[in-house]
């Protein structure tokens, strides 16, 4: 297996131009997205046939948004974190939820040990902590905590409507926030 080291030298030499360590890159990383995918679609009781589709899907992100990687940071955790996104838009799509899954298999799905996800809600907070307190919560309960517009409404004592504008206008600064980091 490649190392961070070996990946992260091949994504340097990618992001300046050179396109036989991009190809080696994609060809190293299919490999380890393609266990990445296996192991969680069968845990989910998903058919393994579904890995190649993803793994399609996570290179061409890697490739399309390579731009964004910042090479001071380790380049896995950014891979993954990738990896995950496509994975759960992929079950989200597919409508497998966790009602779906083999009992035997819930911790596998519930739990997970990879760093990027630890990493991608750190990054989410400060995202977060540099909204007012009333969007925040708007996103926090409708889009992570998965309430109605209505149930958040009732919790935060904000109307309908203000939830509304509160989440239009949140997506709205944390597309540019994410935009403007990207780009430093």
């Amino acid at each position: 297996m490649t190392k961070e080291f070996d990946l992260k030298a091949l994504m340097t030499a990618s992001l300046q131009g050179d396109s036989n360590a991009h190809r080696s890159l994609l060809t190293a990383l299919s490999g380890h997205l393609r266990s990445y995918y296996k192991s969680r679609l069968l845990r989910s009781g998903r058919p393994a046939e579904e890995t190649e589709d993803l793994v399609q899907e996570a290179l061409i992100v890697i490739h399309t948004q390579r731009h964004t990687y910042d090479p001071e940071q380790p380049l896995t955790p950014w891979v993954y974190a990738i990896a995950r996104y496509k994975l759960i838009d992929h079950l989200r799509r597919t409508r497998t939820t966790t009602a779906d899954v083999p009992l035997d298999n819930a911790e596998y799905i519930l739990a997970s040990d990879d760093n990027a996800a630890a990493e991608s809600q750190l990054d989410l907070a400060k995202l977060f902590e540099r909204l007012p307190e009333r969007m925040r919560l708007s996103l926090q309960y409708v889009k992570l905590d998965g309430l109605s517009v209505a149930e958040a409404a009732d919790r935060s004592g904000m109307s309908p409507s203000a939830v509304k504008v509160n989440i239009h206008r949140g997506l709205k600064i944390l597309t540019a926030l994410i935009a403007r980091e990207t780009k430093a």
